[in-house]
């Protein structure tokens, strides 16, 4: 079952959903507007190996804008960092970012119960399109689960790669070839 609007701000206002910054204003009828941070980070490698870290660049989103180019992966990340030990989180694109061909994440949308953090973003584009910080760039809605689970935070997933992260996060994959 997905929460409503209405029940995800009860829910936050419960502590059972954690939004910084929550704002009624980005509230919708079943999910939460989150906004695009004023940085990305891209790939330096031409070559990207799953088994080793990657060498990344940082580029700062300036007041004017910052125009994204076709077949470039850009990460991004939300301003408002989210958490929850009730529901499961999920993201998705709005539909008028989607409306201007741009995709939000390309496999990541899927959150764990559990998860501290903010959401990093695999930003694509189909055509060349300038963004801003601070734009509502993503909803989050939540499900509701059933039976007995275990804290994405009491997992070994979560040591060490991307909960409770401060930031952009890159891949780190590599951290599963290890042991």
């Amino acid at each position: 079952m997905i929460l409503s609007g209405l029940e995800i701000k009860k829910q936050v206002q419960a502590g059972a959903i954690k939004v910084d910054d929550f704002d009624d204003k980005r509230l919708g009828p079943n999910s939460y507007n989150l906004r695009l941070h004023d940085e990305l980070v891209i790939y330096e490698d031409e070559v990207l190996d799953m088994k080793r870290p990657t060498k990344t660049k940082t580029i700062k989103i300036p007041p004017e804008g910052f125009v994204l180019q076709p077949g470039r992966l850009y990460l991004g990340r939300t301003i408002e960092r989210t958490t929850t030990n009730k529901f499961v989180p999920m993201l998705e694109g709005r539909s008028s970012v989607g409306r201007l061909g741009i995709f939000i994440h390309v496999t990541a949308g899927f959150g764990d119960v559990g998860f501290d953090g903010f959401w990093t973003l695999e930003i694509q584009c189909i055509h060349p399109v300038r963004i801003y910080a601070g734009v509502d760039i993503a909803q989050i809605y939540y499900h509701s689960i059933e039976g007995e689970y275990t804290l994405y935070s009491d997992t070994k997933n979560a040591s060490g790669k991307y909960h409770l992260n401060d930031g952009i996060q890159p891949s780190m994959m590599y951290k599963d070839f290890e042991d």
